[in-house]
């Protein structure tokens, strides 16, 4: 006989570090998951912590390579991811309310899902440059606080962008933007590559060696599926909503442009400045 599920019994052990009102506002807070790859850790770690409002977004299915990282089992393979997460959330919280959007992010539906949720997470490994922008733009326009996050190797790398940044992504990246237009190619490949031109020389060189090879891969407009371990994963999660939480408890995040980064190939962690 299974028992009963109670919110305030699942959250009992969370005492002593998550503080009564910042619980509250756990369990009301609605969160867009804008990809459910890496983003399926994230969304996992967020339930087990409270949140239990998701919007999920993805429209890709579950590929036997996803296994090493994603939280998927084999199973799922062959399921659209959003489906296949939402049955993970409901495992651990059955009253949780998760909305699955089997569907690409673009122009067009980011709005709606935007304005449906209180926290923004998405995940910068989107093929869709347009869709990043407006993503991150129509966040900012409705005061709606966005965290991108990074898997990079044995660590991740998270930024915080509150509503009232002045260090939005679209702005980081405009001149990456316009130099990429100028030379005759503004593909995410390219953008993207200039950021991680300015990140890199804080990386650890086997980040930088995989990341080159899969920038490279797509520059020539073959899909890449980009090497990601299952510790980048992980840690992904757990900054994310430990920030996520701090954001909520009214207490000091770093902001963007700063990219909180951890790695477990050094042990060290770093506030680096993506702008510069």
């Amino acid at each position: 006989m299974s028992a009963e599920f109670n919110y305030d019994t699942f959250v009992t052990r969370n005492e002593g570090y998550v503080d009564t009102s910042t619980q509250q506002k756990i369990h009301d807070s609605a969160l867009l998951i804008a990809g459910c790859g890496l983003g399926a850790s994230t969304a996992i770690a967020a339930a087990r912590m409270g949140f239990r409002r998701f919007v999920l977004i993805d429209g890709d299915t579950v590929d036997a390579h996803n296994l090493n990282r994603q939280f998927y089992d084999f199973e799922d393979i062959g399921s659209p991811k959003v489906a296949a997460l939402q049955k993970q959330i409901l495992r651990i919280n059955p009253q949780a309310e998760v909305q699955a959007v089997q569907a690409n992010l673009d122009k067009a539906n980011v709005q709606s899902l935007v304005a449906q949720v209180d926290i923004v997470f998405d995940t910068i490994d989107f093929l869709d440059l347009e869709a990043i922008m407006s993503l991150h733009m129509a966040a900012q326009v409705m005061g709606k606080p966005v965290f991108t996050a990074l898997s990079i190797g044995f660590g991740a790398g998270v930024l915080y962008f509150p509503p009232e940044t002045q260090a939005s992504l679209p702005q980081i990246i405009a001149n990456d933007l316009k130099t990429a237009q100028a030379e005759g190619d503004a593909s995410y490949a390219v953008v993207f590559g200039k950021l991680m031109g300015r990140i890199g020389a804080h990386l650890d060189s086997q980040v930088v060696e995989q990341v080159g090879k899969a920038l490279t891969i797509m520059e020539d407009g073959r899909p890449c599926p980009a090497s990601q371990i299952a510790v980048g994963s992980f840690t992904v999660a757990a900054m994310a909503v430990a920030m996520m939480h701090d954001m909520l408890a009214g207490l000091p995040v770093p902001e963007s442009p700063t990219l909180l980064a951890h790695s477990f190939r050094n042990h060290v962690t770093q506030h680096i400045d993506i702008s510069k």
